[in-house]
């Protein structure tokens, strides 16, 4: 491959070679910072980050060679691009790995909550059968009656499950709001054992499996 030695076919020339000379060295500098972010064990991220670099250099040093054959300063220029890029990758790299992991941590956030809203919604229907079912309020008072301590409980569970769960762009987002259903369902449970409640007899695949 030739370059042109003047006009504006070298320019054009130069500045393709600046957009790839830059653009390998921040990526080689960013991908191998991140390889040595990633908690595999130090010889993995060692390795991966080794084979980042590689590759930007099998970029950059040609690219300069060529360069620096038709334009004596272009090497020189090039070169300095190519520092000051993995300069600016490796100050970057720390905070756009940060928002990466804050936005997978969204992400699982947001699939938990949504498997913890279906519990929820299970929960509370079961729950109700002892408020609205005659045949069940007759059958176990002791869930309907906050005077016991686990009843009690289980109201407070059901409050607090409720208070991060009932904005439905605020459950997808709250770390909170799939523990708190986990600790609803455990003082249901807790709350149906005290009251003698014998789930075999119960209807429904919620209390077949309790």
């Amino acid at each position: 491959m030739t370059l042109s030695l003047s006009g504006a076919l070298a320019a054009w020339q130069f500045l393709a070679l600046a957009i790839l000379v830059a653009g390998a060295a921040f990526a080689s500098v960013y991908f191998a910072r991140k390889h040595l972010a990633v908690d595999d064990g130090p010889s993995e991220g060692a390795d991966g980050a080794f084979w980042d670099v590689f590759a930007g250099l099998a970029v950059v040093v040609p690219a300069i060679i060529l360069a620096s054959s038709a334009w004596p300063w272009a090497g020189l220029a090039l070169g300095m691009l190519a520092a000051g890029a993995g300069v600016a990758a490796l100050a970057a790299a720390p905070r756009m790995l940060a928002r990466q992991d804050a936005r997978r941590a969204d992400r699982e956030t947001q699939l938990k909550n949504e498997a913890a809203a279906a519990r929820h919604r299970r929960a509370l229907a079961r729950w109700q059968q002892y408020e609205l079912d005659p045949g069940f309020s007759i059958d176990y008072p002791a869930m309907s009656d906050a005077r016991q301590p686990e009843t009690a409980a289980l109201i407070r569970a059901i409050k607090a499950a409720e208070r991060l769960g009932g904005n439905a762009d605020r459950a997808s987002a709250d770390a909170a709001y799939a523990p708190a259903v986990e600790r609803l369902e455990a003082a249901l449970a807790a709350a149906e054992r005290a009251a003698g409640v014998n789930h075999a007899a119960l209807p429904g695949p919620d209390h077949a499996h309790s």
